[in-house]
């Protein structure tokens, strides 16, 4: 199979969610076959930011696109995830 670049938009909780964290546990939570390839802080509105993350996805395994995504929603503090691209690499 073939490897996939996808970005996600992270949004936490509230404002009081320090995203640095969101960010590191990152590191740990996503599966095998995944590998984080950029992060970054950006402003929202209204004092609100998110965590935008890129990640390059070896897609051999057909469930791990959802696997990744159950990894992200179970950091403490993240409210929503949306994926806002993705392509074949």
């Amino acid at each position: 199979m073939g490897k996939i670049a996808a970005s996600y938009d992270i949004m936490p909780e509230s404002t009081d969610v320090p995203l640095d964290s969101v960010v590191e546990a990152l590191k740990t939570k996503i599966p095998a076959g995944v590998s984080i390839i950029d992060t970054k802080i950006e402003p929202v509105a209204f004092g609100l930011k998110k965590v935008v993350a890129g990640f390059v996805i070896d897609d051999s395994d057909e469930m791990i696109g959802s696997k990744l995504e159950d990894a992200i929603r179970s950091i403490p503090g993240v409210e929503n995830i949306e994926c806002t691209s993705s392509a074949v690499l």
